[in-house]
């Protein structure tokens, strides 16, 4: 792959897609961040900006679990049917004779991570101190369970009357998520955005989450400097860049410090996390990262109205010696919805794609396969099990069967996803 392309297409995507965002925007500087009610097990609501635990603060973060059961999914309070009834949907099919993941399929497959952008969430009601109910946006629930942090996590509100509260899980009811009022300018801190650069003279432009953690300008860089320790709010800082055994960091007022002793700033960082509007999640770690430089006024993202009602996978898998399937596709035994996530590897550094973002997915050999975005972006992915050998196939379901064709991943020519 060529470098220089490659980190012109990123940066060129991005910021075409925050241009993009800037209609909703332009109603509120702070319409990328999470907003809702939360109803607590004694009828208390507060309602205002969100943040889950100390991490998940925007639209476009992911909400974390795993999946119980194909059995879990529950359409019945989908009121709106598609008007186009040629248009086949998972809202219109009948589950009730087919479980995905039957050993028939999926034999000693153990576990089904889900992750989706809070966006695309309409509610998620708690059940317990490890299980949820989640509601789309289309009406579809689904039954998730532990793997993340996000289930269990304090939630912290900042209601629009009483301020900052944190919420404890065991007692949180329901959370119900909508689009902030276009005149509320309250937040815990602005938006990080800025533009990254790697080892491999990549350059990713887009909302940055520090060491999987710090992601907004009141939260707080640590440090030691020659004068002593530092805890600097990332809205102070204009850019940090790997040096030695540490970091220089460079404030916007000039002033300059190296720093060391923490894993803010020295090799025990998790890894920098770039999210790329049209594109998706990249995460590069310490080794792959050289150089992060702030916006003064970085974006928040995408509004949660922009966030579309979320569709089945569909498309066309060509095949190897065999006919063209069309239809609705459970991608590796596992992804149905447009929504969730394709996972791979690209220079060190891990993607995470949501497959509404995806035209085609190519595999080339054992451990790689190319995917083609929707914005003409190309990458080589590998060393995960979306995009390798490693793939349990694809279930297609054509016109109105509910009985599907079974694809080995070893047999599929190309994927192209609807548009």
């Amino acid at each position: 792959m060529m470098r220089g392309k490659l980190s012109f297409i990123l940066l060129i995507s991005s910021l075409l897609s925050f241009g993009s965002a800037n209609s909703s925007l332009a109603q509120g500087e702070y319409q990328g961040f999470i907003y809702g009610k939360v109803t607590t097990i004694t009828n208390q609501t507060y309602v205002g900006r969100i943040r889950w635990g100390s991490e998940e603060v925007y639209w476009s973060d992911h909400f974390n679990s795993s999946k119980t059961d194909s059995r879990n999914f529950n359409f019945k309070s989908y009121k709106e049917k598609s008007e186009d009834k040629k248009s086949k949907d998972w809202l219109d099919f009948n589950w009730e004779f087919l479980s995905i993941w039957d050993d028939k399929y999926s034999a000693g497959r153990s576990s089904h991570i889900f992750a989706c952008q809070f966006g695309d969430l309409k509610t998620i009601r708690v059940i317990d101190s490890d299980d949820v109910i989640i509601e789309l946006k289309n009406g579809a629930e689904m039954k998730l369970r532990g793997y993340s942090n996000d289930i269990g996590a304090r939630i912290k509100v900042l209601d629009v009357e009483i301020g900052e509260i944190a919420l404890k899980w065991s007692r949180i009811k329901r959370v119900e998520f909508s689009e902030a009022p276009s005149d509320l300018d309250d937040s815990f801190g602005k938006p990080l955005e800025g533009v990254l650069e790697t080892t491999n003279e990549e350059t990713l432009s887009g909302i940055i989450q520090w060491d999987h953690d710090e992601r907004i300008s009141t939260d707080k860089l640590d440090g030691d400097s020659r004068q002593g320790k530092l805890a600097v709010p990332f809205g102070k800082i204009k850019s940090l860049q790997k040096m030695g055994k540490g970091t220089n960091m460079v404030l916007h007022s000039g002033k300059e410090f190296y720093l060391t002793g923490s894993n803010d700033v020295n090799a025990e960082n998790k890894g920098i996390i770039v999210t790329i509007d049209g594109v998706g999640r990249v995460d590069v770690p310490w080794s792959k990262f050289r150089k992060v430089t702030f916006s003064k006024n970085g974006k928040s993202g995408k509004g949660y109205n922009e966030y579309k009602v979320p569709k089945g996978i569909k498309g066309t898998v060509k095949v190897i010696d065999g006919t063209p399937l069309d239809g609705l596709i459970i991608f590796d035994l596992d992804e149905a919805w447009e929504f969730e996530i394709l996972d791979g590897q690209n220079n060190g550094m891990e993607y995470k794609i949501p497959f509404r973002n995806i035209k085609k997915i190519i595999p080339k050999n054992y451990n790689y396969s190319t995917v083609i975005l929707k914005n003409g972006h190309r990458l080589i992915l590998g060393d995960s099990q979306d995009v390798s050998e490693r793939n349990d196939g694809l279930l297609i379901f054509e016109d109105n069967n509910n009985e599907p064709e079974y694809v080995k991943w070893k047999n599929i020519d190309e994927i192209i996803l609807d548009p």
